[in-house]
């Protein structure tokens, strides 16, 4: 049985979907100590807990622990079911990560998948669902699975209420080496309101037009009638020939539009001065990638406390090297193999 402390890196959920993930992959079980510690809520919230409840469905898992707020968990896996899956976080919790806690266990199913997920589908400190549809996804295809996500209704911070669905058809993962981003193609900075007067929309838009010098036509307003609450969501995605990367910031009451969309802006800034073709959001989600194929590369900014803490949990559960090496002060280089013998 490993044992993981869960308060190690930025003590946060990410240990948590990680080992959850790489456990259903390698039928591992594990029991984890201090879950959240570094949080001012400690804890399995709704949305962490909702994760350990669909990891547990799709592998038939041995649960104890898993109620809210238990800062300890133990979990054994049993064989991964492919199938027809419902999880619902029943917050505005984000269900993007409830997706990113089985989806690497069901790429390599013996059978197609389809999710339906409902909850929070564009929350902070989760990847919204344009980043996963426009920069993740088509990664994992690019490694071999076909994996196609549909959203239906889109559900803002704090209200939720959103619903998506993902048809999953597995297939072993592929390396990817990802070293260049080539030249930019398109740009498009989007301002997602919903509830929210259209005013706050425009200045966002403004603003970035002002900070990146990207023209009218690279800007547009997307206005949600049907959702469960109000919401604004600024999402600037550049593509270039080898990748998209998606940038998001959250509208927040009380702060100016104009200081969301500066603060996205300069993110976007930071990352195409870097030259390199991933930046600190998707670096998180292709080492996870990478590790399970066993072989890949890429070039991403400097590594952020999320990367740290990936590689610390990957050890756990996968004979894998990583090789870190900071290429420039704005460029960092990561190697993936095997572990020789």
């Amino acid at each position: 049985m490993i044992r993981i402390d869960g308060s190690s890196g930025e003590g946060g959920g990410q240990v948590l979907r990680t080992a959850l993930a790489l456990a259903l992959v390698t039928g591992t079980p594990f029991q984890m100590v201090k879950i959240r510690a570094g949080r001012s809520k400690p804890g399995l919230l709704r949305q962490h807990l909702t994760a350990v409840k669909a990891a547990a469905a799709v592998s038939g898992a041995e649960l104890e622990g898993s109620h809210l707020n238990s800062q300890e968990l133990t979990f054994r896996p049993g064989r991964v079911t492919p199938g027809d899956y419902h999880f619902a976080v029943g917050t505005a919790g984000s269900a993007t990560l409830v997706l990113q806690t089985v989806l690497p266990a069901l790429l390599d199913a013996s059978a197609p998948s389809t999710l339906k997920l409902e909850g929070g589908t564009h929350n902070p400190a989760a990847p919204p669902f344009d980043f996963l549809v426009k920069s993740y996804l088509p990664l994992v295809r690019r490694m071999g699975p076909g994996v196609e996500a549909t959203l239906e209704r889109p559900g803002f911070f704090p209200a939720g209420g959103g619903r998506f669905r993902v048809n999953v058809r597995p297939a072993p993962l592929q390396p990817l080496h990802l070293m260049e981003r080539g030249a930019v193609v398109r740009r498009q900075a989007t301002a997602m309101i919903s509830q929210v007067p259209f005013n706050v929309a425009k200045r966002e838009l403004e603003m970035v037009g002002r900070v990146l010098d990207w023209g009218e036509e690279e800007r547009r307003v997307e206005e949600f009638k049907h959702s469960s609450g109000p919401g604004n969501v600024l999402s600037l995605e550049v593509e270039s020939e080898h990748v998209t990367e998606v940038f998001t910031g959250f509208g927040e009451r009380g702060v100016p539009a104009e200081s969301i969309a500066v603060e996205v802006a300069k993110e976007v800034q930071v990352y195409l001065h870097a030259g390199v073709p991933v930046g600190p959001h998707l670096c998180d989600q292709l080492l996870l990638l990478l590790a399970l194929a066993r072989e890949g590369s890429f070039r991403t900014v400097p590594f952020e406390g999320h990367a740290h803490t990936q590689l610390k949990t990957f050890a756990h559960f996968l004979d894998v090297r990583f090789d870190v090496k900071e290429v420039s002060s704005l460029v960092t280089e990561v190697r993936v193999g095997r572990v020789s013998t």
